[in-house]
């Protein structure tokens, strides 16, 4: 495990799939990151690449072959090289290698830069196309925020108040695929209050929402947790059944539309990358 720590967080990090499991407030020692107990979900903060979402058939096409990938892709499940840590910074890096070309004809390199800034976890990304040959891609990122049900308190006192939204366009999942057709979700004062129900028929997928900050608030206390994110188009919100957590998860990319041919370079919201082209992204999150 990797730990930074300063007067405000504590954050705690593995290096399989680079991957956030604790986030401490060090005023009230409450813990903002999901547990990740499997008998709901075991993640806690995933980093999805070089797919989001489900394939369909777990599989898609590119340049003639037929390559299988696992739900979300294959880097949540690798081990990253730590390149760099101090007390307030960790870079971790996972390159291509023979293994990676087996499920995904491309090399390249993806960063990730975890920064405590005061109050402030910021989660940078960078991927590099060092293929003689474009780079199809996708990243999202999956924290999972505890939801605090003791002493009292209930899931449904818990609220996400967008920064520009006044209603949600939602894709529905059919079989874990996206459908083209779309239900709204009116919110009072941009917010939007939680429940279990809230997820009974899986994620909330959002492929136009304007909102680049989400507060995930108490009602009660007033405790939150403030979101902001930059350079992901598209959105997820989604908790497991009856689980004291919810995801807000950014995305660049999207699981396949329910009726997509496969071809990679078709997929709706893949992104394309030249020889030695660079993509960047970036989320954060403040604790009050």
């Amino acid at each position: 495990m990797i730990i930074l720590e300063n007067n405000f967080l504590k954050a705690t990090f593995k290096e399989l799939g680079a991957e956030l499991v604790s986030l401490i407030n060090i005023k009230t020692g409450k813990e903002i990151i999901w547990e990740g107990n499997p008998d709901f979900w075991s993640g806690q903060s995933p980093v999805l690449f070089p797919t989001v979402g489900a394939l369909k058939d777990d599989k898609y096409m590119f340049e003639g072959e037929t390559y299988e990938m696992p739900r979300h892709g294959f880097a949540r499940r690798t081990f990253f090289e730590v390149k760099s840590s101090s007390e307030s910074e960790v870079v971790f890096k996972l390159n291509s290698d023979e293994e990676t070309l087996r499920f995904y004809p491309f090399e390249f390199s993806l960063e990730i830069t975890y920064t405590l800034t005061e109050n402030k976890l910021t989660v940078f990304y960078k991927v590099k196309n060092k293929s003689q040959k474009e780079m199809y891609f996708s990243l999202g990122a999956h924290p999972g925020f505890a939801i605090d049900t003791k002493n009292g308190l209930k899931y449904s006192d818990y609220e996400i108040t967008f920064s520009d939204d006044q209603q949600l366009e939602i894709h529905p999942l059919i079989d874990n695929l996206i459908s083209k057709e779309t239900k709204t979700i009116n919110l009072e004062n941009k917010t939007l209050p939680l429940s279990y129900e809230l997820f009974s028929k899986d994620a909330l997928v959002m492929t136009n929402m304007k909102s680049k900050e989400l507060i995930l608030r108490n009602n009660q206390n007033n405790h939150k947790v403030i979101f902001t994110f930059s350079n992901f188009p598209y959105f997820g919100i989604w908790a497991a059944k009856n689980a004291d957590f919810v995801c807000l998860e950014p995305w660049q990319g999207i699981a396949d539309l329910e009726d997509h041919n496969q071809e990679l370079t078709e997929k709706f919201g893949i992104l394309k990358l030249a020889r030695n082209e660079e993509w960047k992204a970036d989320w954060a999150v403040e604790i009050e």
